[in-house]
């Protein structure tokens, strides 16, 4: 009798990383003990204007996922989209779409995302998963307001984020 095959789990945490910070990197360890196989996406929209290009963004995903990857022996990816996370599930063969929670309006807001995204995809799970209480507090959006003030982010991101971050506000972005 022939062994079943074992289906690898794959997961997509999708999002604009801009720039990753603890917040994005404790979800990340998160889902790599849930999944076999991790896609993170960087999210591409034409309409915004981002500080990092998404190929230094890629970059520093790339950078700070790799000891996580090590540690939890869940292979890493990274891409780019710019249609339907729902739609880059389907090419990548994901089963569940993951999604951090800070807070309740974090949770009321994805609670709507992950129904449509239900309506539209039923075979693909959000599964939510709760920032620990260090990070809860941080967004990129702060992140990005106190460096651009020469604030001090190393308590907030890795340290080659914070190294870019500074680099980047040092030029005048």
């Amino acid at each position: 009798m022939a062994e079943p095959v074992k289906k690898v789990r794959v997961g997509l945490y999708p999002g604009t990383f801009d720039p990753v910070t603890n917040g994005h990197l404790d979800v990340i360890r998160q889902a790599a003990c849930l999944a076999d196989r991790l896609l993170i996406a960087v999210g591409i929209h034409p309409g915004k204007a981002p500080l990092f290009p998404f190929e230094e963004r890629l970059a520093m995903l790339a950078d700070v996922c790799a000891p996580v990857a090590k540690a939890t022996g869940c292979e890493l990816a990274t891409v780019t989209f710019d249609d339907l996370v729902v739609a880059l599930a389907r090419r990548e063969g994901a089963s569940m779409l993951i999604r951090g929670l800070r807070d309740g309006a974090d949770f009321d807001y994805e609670m709507q995302m992950a129904g449509m995204n239900a309506a539209m995809a039923p075979d693909v799970q959000t599964v939510f998963l709760p920032a620990s209480p260090m990070v809860r507090p941080i967004t990129a959006t702060l992140i990005r307001q106190i460096a651009a003030m020469g604030g001090d982010v190393t308590a907030f991101v890795p340290a080659t984020v914070a190294a870019r971050l500074k680099a980047k506000f040092a030029t005048g972005h």
